[in-house]
C-alpha cells in the first residue's frame, strides 16, 4: 500500500526564458537560473531560489511543529 505524502509534486529545474518568480515579482529569474516547480493543479507555478529556501525552510519547520505534537 502507497504511503500518503503531505508534499506536494514539485521539482528543481533549470529556466529556458528569463521571468518573474511567481511569489515575488521583483525577483527575476534570468535563463539558466535555478527554480522550484510547484505543479498548482495542471500548471506549475515557478519560484526563485531565495523563495523557495524560504518556504522550504517554513514548511519544515511546520511538519516538525506537527511532528512534535505525537511526540
Amino acid at each position: 500500500m502507497a504511503r500518503k505524502s503531505l508534499v506536494q509534486r514539485c521539482a528543481v529545474d533549470v529556466a529556458i526564458r528569463a521571468h518573474d518568480c511567481q511569489h515575488n515579482r521583483k525577483h527575476r529569474l534570468a535563463r539558466g537560473d535555478k527554480r522550484l516547480k510547484v505543479w498548482n493543479g495542471r500548471s506549475p507555478d515557478h519560484y526563485c531560489a531565495a523563495c523557495a529556501l524560504a518556504t522550504i525552510k517554513a514548511d519544515i519547520s511546520k511538519l516538525q511543529a506537527l511532528a512534535a505534537e505525537f511526540a
